[in-house]
């Protein structure tokens, strides 16, 4: 069930990639290993791929909503396995599979084409007025 519109998800987008990059100091795990560097470059690639995502958040529209998507996906799941896959379950486990799991459940949830608002938007020349091609 798609519930989520694509602007409500560009703005979850956004705090989750910030929530990522801090989430080592906030919940004080920051050994400066794995578990410290995992969330940190996760939230930044999708801060990056949420800017070139066609929606209305997005910077500029260089990929499309559906493939932002999958990037979510495979992010939440790599994130949530991280502490196994990177051998530091016995010191961190749980910020790591709680925010893997709600950025998976995130990506599952949101309807995977933008508002026509956004697509009609990239649609127009120069001049604000509909493109013929």
């Amino acid at each position: 069930m798609r519930v989520i519109e694509t602007k409500t998800h560009g703005y979850l987008d956004y705090i989750m990639g910030v929530l990522l990059i801090a989430a080592p100091w906030i919940f004080g795990f920051a050994r400066g290993e794995a578990e410290t560097w995992v969330p940190v470059i996760l939230g930044a690639g999708i801060i990056l791929y949420s800017l070139l995502t066609d929606y209305e958040l997005g910077a500029t529209p260089a990929i499309s909503m559906r493939t932002h998507l999958m990037l979510d996906i495979a992010g939440g799941a790599i994130l949530a396995a991280s502490p196994w896959l990177f051998g530091f379950a016995d010191y961190i486990w749980q910020p790591h599979l709680i925010l893997g799991i709600l950025e998976i459940g995130a990506a599952l949830m949101t309807k995977p084409v933008p508002t026509t608002e956004r697509r009609n938007h990239h649609r127009r020349d120069h001049h604000g007025t509909a493109a013929t091609h």
